[in-house]
């Protein structure tokens, strides 16, 4: 465990110190956000309807941004190979990764969300909900993402086949979160318990199944 915490810790200072990715990926959230109400109108009705979905999709978007320099950077400068061959086990490096790129990169916009919730006129009941989907829903996606980002690491601007590759293993979180936001701004949060329970599911299988496909993928590359 000394190892994976020394690489958690190396992460998130790099994902700090050079770049700042994951401000970089808050302020496109916030960016993306704001950009609604000049493009649909400032109804507040309409605002609020949509306020949930859109708030996810940015997030899935953000999140999206900065999944390509996952193993990216350790692969070009020989690090990955290192990590591949030292006593850590492949599996738990790249939950070390993960858990590290969720926190530089994903956390920041769950503080975010409810000040853009605020924009675009989000029912105040909401604002808890939109965090907790959040918190348990985008662990997925970066633990998904992580499959890509593992089988594209050898490709020169792969960010579009990365996206192609994850994006639609994204729809269910999306499609779930979405729901348990919206269950409680329209319909009262009788269906909020079930989609939260769903999201934690997926997460939970995610933290199982994709370290191991991760791994696999990038032994295949340095093999």
């Amino acid at each position: 465990m000394s190892g994976a915490n020394a690489l958690f810790r190396r992460d998130l200072t790099l994902a700090f110190r050079q770049g700042g990715t994951g401000w970089l990926g808050a302020a496109f959230f916030a960016l993306v956000a704001a950009l609604v109400p000049m493009g649909i109108g400032p109804e507040p009705q309409i605002l609020a309807r949509i306020a949930a979905g859109y708030l996810w999709i940015a997030a899935v978007l953000s999140t999206l941004l900065s999944l390509d320099r996952l193993f990216q950077a350790d692969f070009d400068d020989g690090t990955l190979d290192q990590l591949m061959l030292s006593p850590l086990p492949p599996t738990l490096m790249v939950l070390t990764k993960v858990s590290a790129h969720w926190i530089s990169n994903t956390l920041p916009l769950i503080v975010l969300a409810p000040l853009l919730g605020l924009w675009l006129n989000l029912p105040p009941a909401s604002y808890l909900p939109v965090c907790l989907t959040l918190i348990v829903g985008t662990p997925a996606l970066s633990l998904i993402g992580a499959i890509g980002a593992a089988l594209t690491v050898n490709i020169r601007r792969g960010g579009l086949i990365l996206s192609l590759l994850v994006v639609p293993l994204w729809i269910p979180t999306l499609l779930f979160g979405v729901g348990a936001i919206d269950s409680v701004a329209l319909g009262g949060g009788a269906a909020f318990m079930p989609n939260l329970l769903i999201l934690a599911a997926l997460s939970l299988v995610s933290a199982v199944l994709s370290p191991i496909a991760a791994a696999a993928a990038l032994r295949l590359h340095l093999t």
